[in-house]
């Protein structure tokens, strides 16, 4: 795959329909930690602590009926409907697959991470998970920090010594990436 760079820290296209980006070490190194925690977030999954799980009962298992408790899990597993029993009834069927898709982008993302760098060849599935990842990252350090789409709380504007600098600058950065991602797998 290519190893050509105009913009370090942006995604290009690379021929066959992947993408390439530059990341220097501080870079991969923050970008693990927040994968890492956000598969801490999402969890293991069913069956994980039982080695002897019985692979057709978790294929028929059934899910959450109540949306969670956490602000940002709530933000990656919404209700899909208004009404309560129509919700409890579609998280129920839904909510382990969604959360398998969202552990199996993350170790995706991990694994690449993982290949070391500067420069990181994404495969076209590789970038539909990192996509994916971006985006999940995006809406759980948006939910902690209370980021809606019509008000920023003027997080844009913070001090250097308030405490939320940090995550709003993480949140900020993530969305550069997802957007120089989405551009690049754009036809």
């Amino acid at each position: 795959m290519g190893r050509r760079r105009s913009r370090p820290g942006s995604f290009e296209a690379v021929k066959g329909g992947g993408a390439s980006i530059e990341l220097d070490a501080g870079e991969i190194s923050i970008l693990r930690s927040l994968v890492v925690q956000l598969l801490e977030l999402v969890g293991p999954g069913p069956g994980a602590a039982d080695a002897d799980a019985d692979p057709l009962a978790e294929l028929f298992a059934e899910g959450p009926s109540k949306p969670p408790e956490d602000p940002a899990l709530a933000r990656l597993f919404p209700d899909a409907y208004e009404e309560q029993a129509d919700a409890s009834e579609f998280r129920r069927f839904t909510e382990n697959d969604l959360r398998a898709r969202k552990r199996d982008d993350a170790l995706a993302v991990v694994r690449c991470l993982d290949r070391g760098g500067p420069v990181l060849d994404l495969t076209p599935e590789e970038s539909r998970q990192w996509l994916g990842t971006l985006n999940d990252l995006r809406l759980t350090i948006g939910a902690y920090l209370d980021i809606t789409e019509e008000d920023d709380h003027g997080l844009y504007h913070l001090p250097d010594d308030d405490e939320r600098k940090p995550m709003v600058v993480a949140y900020l950065w993530l969305g550069a990436l997802q957007e120089s991602l989405v551009e690049t797998l754009m036809p």
